[in-house]
């Protein structure tokens, strides 16, 4: 497959690799869980019970090789879609469920779009309507290396939030799982190996880790979303969100890289700087 990589320039490059995104990983996998296909997949196929963290940190290393990989971007893609293929079932109400549905398996990477931007708009600066638009060019450059059917993708902007909208209102679920997996939240520790800095920022709310954790990923939802689930969220805790954000959003750009960055992109970036500093010198002789 034939899939331009990405790499410096991109926007992808500069944000799917930041410990920030840590902020927003417990609220993709509610949006993706509340899909039924997806809910009933996780439920019978994964450890995010057993090992939340340990799912968690896999997961995040493949979506760095996606984005940091180069030409081997899309042979993780495909190793992805070896490891899904097996999974299939029928849920708890009867219904026939594949892990590599076309539906299913395009809201799992569509999802992620709308999170980068709920990501910038909560706890950093939020994009310009032709930023998005560059950045969901990119994630439709993202589909094609995770292959994606075409026929799932938008078109373009707009027509990705009709589609999210649509999928939020006619075809997600409160899906046990969805639900199980905000429970199961609130006894999870800070990530390890988080830089101390943003340890620091983990529980400024004073509560435990696992309550920080349900407390962001209940706030960064949509409120459509969080109404689907029956949860509650109040103006003081918009207004606590709110400061943690301001302070995230002013912390991450004065971070050196190797704290910003999680190690396979931080490791990435600075080997493309270093293979572009012979190209300029051999320019300036």
């Amino acid at each position: 497959m034939n899939v331009e990589p990405f790499g410096p320039g991109s926007m992808h490059w500069d944000t799917a690799g930041e410990y920030r995104n840590l902020l927003v990983a417990g609220s993709a996998l509610i949006l993706q869980t509340m899909h039924p296909a997806v809910g009933a997949a996780v439920a019978e196929h994964s450890t995010y019970k057993a090992d939340p963290w340990g799912r968690l940190n896999r997961t995040l290393a493949s979506v760095q090789k996606w984005v940091y990989g180069g030409a081997e971007g899309p042979a993780e893609g495909e190793r992805l879609r070896r490891l899904h293929k097996p999974i299939s079932g029928v849920d708890e109400q009867g219904r026939p469920y594949h892990a590599l549905n076309g539906e299913a398996w395009a809201w799992v990477h569509l999802s992620l779009f709308e999170r980068f931007i709920a990501l910038n708009r909560c706890f950093g600066t939020p994009f310009t309507r032709e930023q998005e638009r560059r950045l969901y060019a990119e994630s439709r450059q993202l589909g094609a290396i995770l292959q994606v059917p075409e026929r799932e993708l938008p078109g373009d902007l707009e027509a990705f939030w009709a589609y999210f909208d649509r999928m939020v209102a006619d075809r997600l679920e409160a899906h046990p799982t969805a639900l199980d997996v905000l429970s199961v939240m609130r006894g999870t520790p800070a990530p390890p190996g988080l830089p101390a800095p943003l340890r620091r920022l983990w529980a400024p709310v004073g509560v435990g880790s696992g309550e920080f954790n349900h407390f962001v990923t209940v706030g960064t939802l949509p409120p459509a979303v969080r109404e689907k689930l029956g949860l509650r969220w109040t103006a003081r805790e918009e207004r606590r969100l709110r400061h943690l954000g301001h302070a995230v959003a002013m912390l991450t750009p004065r971070l050196p890289e190797r704290l910003r960055y999680m190690p396979i992109a931080y490791h990435a970036r600075k080997a493309a700087r270093s293979a572009r500093r012979p190209q300029r010198r051999l320019r300036s002789a």
